[in-house]
């Protein structure tokens, strides 16, 4: 944090409760648990104020998303040096390191980047390699062709398995590779119009001399 306000740089990042953060976020707890107790739902209030651990060379804003849930209080903290509205930086930036976190999963088990058994470094490295360029083309198919669809929101194992990975007859002659597909496959409509909007984007080569 100290090298990121040197240096110009935005952060924010989820705190540990402590005794300190728990009592100056007090104000807020407890209109979150009085709300609680009148209408028996689940109450959210976020406030803020400055804090600094022992540790700290200054003061940072402290965000507080004080939630009251039939279990109890459900307190969080995050610290930042970005401007703007508690509840929108909690809810619109912090919360979105989950969906960072989500494709990094869906990497990890969808398209196997971590299949990196090899004794050679440089070897890992080209398996990582591989897999990111594959999350790159599916994720370009699902923003691309598959918008509005079925499919929109699947993950890439999904798309792998019910769009890609399907059997097929394969035959060959001097001028074409012709592929038959099973009349009965459930997404035969789906892969027709994907392959109707990936021809949209075809462009012709151009070779300079």
């Amino acid at each position: 944090m100290r090298w990121s306000d040197r240096h110009n740089v935005g952060y924010i990042i989820g705190l540990a409760r402590n005794p300190v953060l728990e009592r100056l976020s007090q104000p807020w707890t407890d209109i979150s648990k009085q709300q609680f107790e009148q209408l028996n739902q689940k109450q959210c209030i976020f406030g803020e104020f400055m804090y600094a651990a022992e540790t700290w060379d200054c003061e940072r804003r402290i965000i507080v998303k004080a939630e009251h849930l039939k279990q109890g209080a459900n307190t969080r903290f995050v610290v930042t040096n970005l401007p703007g509205r508690p509840q929108y930086l909690y809810d619109e930036v912090y919360c979105q390191r989950g969906q960072a976190e989500n494709r990094i999963k869906e990497q990890q088990l969808g398209l196997f980047a971590d299949r990196t058994s090899c004794h050679d470094f440089v070897s890992n490295q080209f398996r990582v390699l591989l897999s990111s360029a594959a999350y790159i083309l599916m994720d370009t198919l699902r923003r691309e062709a598959l918008v509005n669809t079925e499919l929109s929101n699947a993950q890439v194992d999904t798309i792998r398995l019910k769009l890609l990975k399907i059997g097929a007859g394969m035959v060959c002659s001097v001028r074409r590779i012709v592929l038959h597909m099973a009349g009965s496959y459930p997404f035969k409509d789906l892969f027709s119009e994907v392959l109707r909007r990936l021809r949209a984007f075809e462009r012709p080569f151009m070779l300079s001399g």
